[in-house]
Parts: structure tokens; sequence; C-alpha cells
């Protein structure tokens, strides 16, 4: 299972690698402090020095963020349609059709169906500067597809074919029809500490700190940005 939630990480990973790649070329303006040029778009963003202390980033880097943002999505907004068709282009060889669809789940926090600038700058908070902890509560609700507090082998189910159909021929080994079911048995058999069925924040948490090759992947994000 931890083959399988590495390659489920590093496709957020080329994710947020190809929207700094976006918004690096902010850098270069010359009026780096100047105010957010909100009236633009339809979406006005939470006024910087409110995102600045509800985030780790700082007021330059927000506005070189919503630079880029505003330029991919002029309207300040972005449905899941968009984010579908953003996200495809990092995996032609697959279908991220619904990988995307539960990352999309998971960075709109409010379900209203669509990521403001806000949703996007605290999801990439956490993913890029976040704590440990932090990290592995946004990854533990990304898999709790129904958001009960939960992981049940059903979501765990849809969460791994989700990564295999992302992934299509470049699966290896080539995935075998009960190839999913073994890495989620694999995955309960290191989460479900007290064998009742499913997984809960705690032994979520426990479990990945324990395991190696979860450490790793989550050290990928400490250098991006």
């Amino acid at each position: 299972m931890a083959g399988c939630t590495s390659r489920c990480r590093q496709g957020v990973l080329k994710l947020i690698q190809s929207l700094q790649r976006l918004v690096s070329g902010g850098l270069t303006k010359d009026r780096t402090d100047d105010e957010l040029e909100m009236t633009t778009v339809c979406y006005r963003p939470e006024g910087l020095s409110q995102l600045e202390a509800q985030t780790n980033f700082s007021k330059q880097e927000l506005q070189i963020l919503y630079r880029g943002f505003k330029n991919e999505c002029p309207s300040g907004v972005v449905d899941e349609e968009t984010f579908k068709h953003i996200y495809a282009q990092f995996f032609p060889h697959g279908d991220a059709s619904m990988y995307a669809h539960y990352l999309f789940n998971a960075f709109d926090t409010t379900n209203n169906g669509s990521i403001k600038f806000k949703d996007f700058v605290m999801g990439l908070s956490i993913l890029l500067r976040g704590t440990l902890r932090e990290k592995l509560e946004w990854t533990f609700h990304l898999y709790d597809i129904n958001k009960d507090g939960y992981i049940n082998r059903e979501e765990m189910t849809e969460i791994v074919r989700a990564i295999y159909d992302m992934m299509g021929k470049f699966t290896y080994p080539a995935i075998k029809g009960d190839v999913p079911q073994q890495h989620v048995d694999a995955f309960f058999r290191k989460m479900d500490k007290n064998k009742d069925g499913v997984v809960t924040l705690e032994e979520f948490i426990i479990a990945c700190q324990e395991d190696e090759t979860m450490m790793s992947s989550m050290q990928l994000f400490e250098n991006v940005m």
C-alpha cells in the first residue's frame, strides 16, 4: 500500500509543481508590493493580512500566487470540470477524472462546487508548509470520501482504483483484477489497529508515522516552494 500511497501523493506534487511554475513568472514583476489586482475578477479574495495570518505564506508570495491563479482562472473560481481538465494533463496515458474528483473535494472545503483562491491557498499552505500532522490530516480527509470521520474499505477501494486508473499503462507491475483489493487489504492490516473495519484519524496518523515510505513522501513537499 505504501507504493500506491506514494503514487497518490506524487500526483498531488505534480499538480503543485505545475502551479509553482505557473506563478513563478510573477517574481519578475517590478511592483511586488502592490495590492492584489482584484477589480478584474468576479471573486475577490480575503484581505492580504487575513490570508497571511491564516496561511504560512508571506504577503509577496500571496500576491504572486494570486496573479497566477487569476491568469489561469480569470473568473476567480475553479469548477470541477476545469480542475479535472488541468489535472488530466499530467496523466495523459490514464484516466485521472475520478482521482481529480476526490482531490477537488479535498480543496473545496465549503462543499459549494468550486475552488476559490482562499480554498486553493489554504490547501497549498498545508501541503507545502504545514506540520506533519496537518499534512496527514489533509491526506486522511482526502481518503475519507463521505466525510464521516472514518476510512472504510469501500472508500479505500475507490481511492486505490482511482489511482490505478490515473496511472494507466504506466502502472507497474501491470495491474491484475485482484491487485487493488490486495492494496486495500494491506492498508487495513497496517492502519486498522483495533480491527473494527474502519480507520480513524489517530490510527491513520500513528501508522503513517511508523512507515518510512510515507514519511519520505511527506518530505517531497518541503522544498517545492
